[in-house]
């Protein structure tokens, strides 16, 4: 009666086998660049107040999340680290990022907002 490739998700009868195994719900191969979901986000939590740029959503191996990192660093002159299949960079370069990331063939999307909004909201603020 029990079939060995399902598992009882609940039943009072019958076995109800789920839809796939988590080895067969990965994320997409990467193929098109162009596809795929990229955010691009300045962070400061948990950092002492400094600011990091994450990059998240790409779907790449470990091996060419370092190749990319390394080309970035180098581009910006910071450091950084491939964390949670996330990169960070050192230092407020979301425009930069996002401009590399276009020309090669990514459609970024900004998260948060950037610098320059920043710099003219503070400036709009009058303090009494």
């Amino acid at each position: 009666m029990t079939n060995p490739n399902s598992r009882l998700v609940y039943s009072t009868e019958e076995i109800i086998p789920r839809k796939g195994t988590p080895a067969e719900r990965r994320a997409p191969a990467p193929g098109d660049p162009a596809k795929c979901k990229v955010t691009v986000r300045l962070d400061r939590k948990g950092r002492g107040g400094k600011s990091v740029t994450v990059l998240e959503g790409l779907q790449l191996s470990e091996e060419d999340s370092e190749k990319l990192l390394k080309k970035l660093k180098t581009r910006f002159g910071t450091g950084g680290a491939v964390k949670n299949g996330a990169l960070e960079i050192q230092g407020d370069h979301c425009d930069g990022i996002m401009t590399e990331l276009g020309k090669r063939g990514y459609r970024p999307k900004r998260v948060g907002e950037s610098r320059s909004e920043r710099i003219a909201s503070d400036s709009n603020k009058k303090f009494p």
